[in-house]
């Protein structure tokens, strides 16, 4: 049948309005949307109402109840007597009971006459007080929020169904089973309220809100101008029809409500809902039974049509009621009492307990700790993040329903903190572009400069009359100038119009003693004045490092021209010249050398000489 309250990621905004309004706490953060915890949920659809967004809804039964009225089987419908307030529009309630029957229902009835029924036994459990305060069942919200959040107060739930159940077992005990129940009302909870009576006398098969009932009129185009009047198919109600407001239930059996005299304490709404449970659980001192709508009753359900009127929808109802007892015929309501007096009304209730671990103080500490609430003045309660305290928020956050980001201080200090860091980037930001700017600009300059210096280079080695070549380590060529490419011919002057100074070739396609400047590469030793033939010609060829084992030059002069085979003889003559200079020098200075011995010697044999002739004297 699938989950009675859905929630839509991609509209949900996160303003946590729906966690506000949760009395199960049944909605947590996650994902960053609201989910729904369908353990937890008790129906209520106050979510539904509150939710700007509309990203919260609760389970269309429309498909199920068209799929009914286009079968085989009878289908009868019950109304909740708070229709009346939500059609206003319509000006006599007969038309909205023809309205309905258009769309295809074989019977159209009235709760009011099962809020009599249940109204009575309430009254019985009452006069038969043995000391136990009781709290109505006729609110499944209440129901439900009792079984889950208190489950050890399920005993004191009124052991009596709720009157759309007593209204259905009527429908089935004087019309047969044979027939298919739709309940119409403005309460989403009992939607799924009734699968705790299927297979029964009392089981609904299919629950559709005001809303969807006017969705469906506006489908099959049923108007209040083309019905004529109908009325409701008997057994018809009489004060049970004031059930959707507060007091209504017991009025109907005309309960005493004075408040010097009365033991039941009636009230309504979200608030005053779930201070009365505190209380009734907690102070001894509040001995009464509880008459409790979750809703400001019925009138109000999260079913009914938004933007209604409390005040005026109370009014329509109480008309409607105060016409319907001038009409009604007081015997026959009677003999309808006896009747169906004697039909089982009893349930049980069970305890579904969801109620979540409270966790240890030195955590919620800690939490509280990493929120940055460390000091008294920190704990605002401010409730945005949809508990009342910040302790409160705490203890979720450690059950696994709240995240950080719910607390409205502690996201802002994250925003500012972010917010700083964000800055600091800018700032580093800026001056990197700063930065960057000044050194595309010092780029700027040393590109120009470089391709001023290149050009310069280029100039000056076109000036040089030898051929001069500078490759890397793979042999490609750096640059070359005119003259190399000259000398390599007509060729290579063609390639040199589209790529100037031959950049990029390879040194091995272009010359045949390439190997020199291999060698000079790996070795790092210079080749100076290596003589080459190159076809017709003999290419004195100097090899030397510019950047070790990176990048080689070469000088390549042709000695076959006249210039250079003229400047060739005179620097071979001046080597021959300088060569046989040193070697004139090397002999007279062995020359020298030798005399100088001789002299030496012979100076050494005179002086002996002498030395003997004085010893012989």
């Amino acid at each position: 049948m699938g989950q009675l309250i859905v929630s839509d990621k991609e509209k949900c905004n996160l303003s946590y309005t729906c966690v506000r309004v949760c009395p199960a706490k049944a909605i947590k953060i996650a994902d960053k949307h609201a989910q729904i915890i369908p353990d937890r949920c008790i129906g209520c659809g106050h979510c539904v109402t509150m939710c700007s967004q509309h990203a919260i809804h609760y389970r269309d039964e429309k498909s199920k109840t068209k799929g009914f009225l286009e079968g085989s089987e009878r289908v009868a419908a019950i109304c909740d007597p708070a229709i009346s307030g939500e059609f206003s529009d319509i000006t006599d309630y007969r038309k909205f009971v023809a309205m309905i029957r258009a769309l295809g229902f074989d019977l159209v009835t009235e709760m009011a006459f099962g809020v009599d029924l249940v109204a009575i036994k309430y009254k019985e459990l009452l006069d038969s007080f043995q000391g136990k305060y009781f709290i109505s069942s006729k609110c499944p919200p209440v129901i439900k929020y009792i079984e889950k959040m208190h489950p050890d107060m399920v005993e004191n739930l009124a052991p009596i169904v709720p009157p759309f159940i007593a209204m259905s077992k009527v429908i089935r005990k004087k019309y047969g089973h044979d027939q298919k129940v739709v309940y119409i009302t403005a309460c989403t909870a009992s939607k799924d309220d009734v699968k705790a009576f299927t297979q029964t006398d009392g089981q609904i098969d299919s629950v559709i809100t005001f809303v969807e009932l006017r969705e469906l009129f506006a489908e099959h185009g049923i108007k209040e101008s083309s019905v004529e009047f109908s009325d409701f198919d008997p057994p018809l109600g009489r004060k049970g029809g004031l059930f959707p407001i507060s007091h209504g239930l017991f009025q109907a059996v005309d309960v005493n409500q004075d408040l010097l005299e009365a033991d039941i304490l009636i009230t309504e709404g979200r608030t005053n809902f779930l201070q009365s449970i505190k209380e009734f659980r907690s102070e001894v001192e509040l001995k009464q039974h509880l008459d409790l709508f979750y809703c400001k009753g019925c009138i109000m359900g999260p079913g009914a049509s938004k933007g209604g009127k409390k005040f005026m929808r109370r009014s329509q109802v109480i008309k409607y009621v105060s016409k319907r007892m001038k009409d009604i015929d007081c015997d026959q309501w009677r003999d309808d009492i006896d009747r169906y007096k004697d039909l089982d009304l009893t349930r049980a209730f069970r305890s579904m307990d969801q109620r979540l671990p409270y966790p240890p103080e030195d955590q919620i500490q800690q939490v509280l700790v990493d929120m940055g609430k460390t000091k008294e003045e920190d704990m605002l309660g401010c409730g945005a993040c949809g508990y009342p305290t910040c302790k409160e928020f705490a203890v979720a956050h450690l059950q696994g329903l709240t995240e950080y980001e719910q607390c409205y201080t502690y996201t802002i200090k994250k925003m500012h903190t972010y917010i700083s860091k964000v800055n600091a980037a800018n700032d580093k930001l800026k001056r990197t572009q700063e930065a960057l700017q000044n050194s595309e600009e010092k780029a700027r300059i040393e590109e120009l400069a470089a391709r001023e210096a290149a050009e310069t280079t280029t100039s000056m080695l076109n000036k040089i009359r030898a051929g001069v070549v500078i490759v890397d380590k793979d042999l490609k060529v750096l640059e070359s100038n005119n003259h190399f490419i000259d000398m390599l011919g007509e060729d290579a002057r063609e390639i040199a119009e589209l790529v100037p100074g031959l950049k990029g070739a390879e040194l091995t396609s272009l010359l045949p003693f390439h190997r020199l400047f291999s060698s000079v590469l790996k070795s790092g030793q210079d080749v100076l004045n290596r003589d080459s033939p190159y076809g017709n010609s003999i290419l004195n060829v100097s090899v030397f490092t510019i950047k070790k084992n990176q990048v080689v030059g070469g000088i390549i002069r042709d000695l076959i021209t006249p210039e250079v085979r003229r400047e060739e003889v005179i620097t071979r003559a001046r080597n021959v010249i300088r060569e046989n200079l040193e070697t004139v020098q090397q002999i007279a200075f062995l020359l020298g050398e030798s005399a100088s011995k001789t002299e030496k010697t012979l100076n050494s044999i005179i002086q002996a000489q002498k030395l003997g002739l004085d010893d012989e004297s």
